[in-house]
């Protein structure tokens, strides 16, 4: 499994950062490959069409979710990539439990209707450095990862000829095709992968 863990904070080196970090290791601990990045409301996130999971979060402040994350909803390209992706969802914040998913956590999902969610978690400030909660959440995010690919590797099967098609895509753009395919193929209820699924998947990317 790859994964990318896009997250904001609005310091350098502090609590948010530090959780992160234990994140990664704990998710790369596990045999996957992880990277990090800070969200930009501006940038470029083309890169995510590489992964297979894109895990997404921030603190809270002032009742709203980090305005870089949240912004780059709207000002940037990253709804656009994260369209069929796996995702999976945490907020930091010391407000009570259930007000964190009634009011913050949906200002993220209101973007991510079209994304299967594999788990969301709100950490408290004192979670943020206990290896147990966040060994938990990357065993859960693991658990639906797992149960969501074998639901597709079932329904799913590539026929010989887009199998041949492609073998002959060159290796370092070959994986995110066949993750595009078969995403597309799976949201629209295909399930056999032929050319032509290929073809309308790679023009979806363009």
């Amino acid at each position: 499994m790859k994964a990318i863990i896009l997250y904001d904070t609005r310091s350098e080196g502090g609590s948010t950062d530090r959780f992160v970090e234990s994140l990664g290791k704990s998710l790369a601990e596990t045999g996957a490959y992880v990277e990090k990045g800070k969200c930009k409301a501006t940038a470029d996130y083309s890169f995510i069409q590489d992964f297979d999971v894109v895990i997404m979060g921030a603190p809270v402040y002032y009742m709203l979710v980090s305005s870089e994350l949240l912004g780059s909803f709207f000002q940037s390209n990253l709804k656009k990539y994260l369209n069929r992706k796996k995702v999976a969802l945490f907020l930091t914040c010391g407000s009570p439990e259930p007000m964190a998913y009634m009011m913050y956590l949906p200002q993220l999902k209101m973007h991510l209707v079209r994304n299967k969610i594999l788990t969301e978690k709100v950490f408290t400030p004192a979670e943020l450095s206990d290896n147990q909660a966040i060994d938990d959440y990357v065993d859960n995010i693991l658990h639906a990862y797992k149960k969501a690919l074998k639901t597709r590797n079932n329904n799913l099967i590539w026929a010989d000829d887009a199998q041949e098609l492609l073998a002959q895509i060159p290796s370092f753009f070959r994986n995110r095709i066949k993750i595009a395919t078969e995403e597309y193929a799976e949201e629209m209820g295909y399930r056999e992968i032929t050319v032509a699924v290929i073809d309308e998947a790679k023009a979806e990317l363009e």
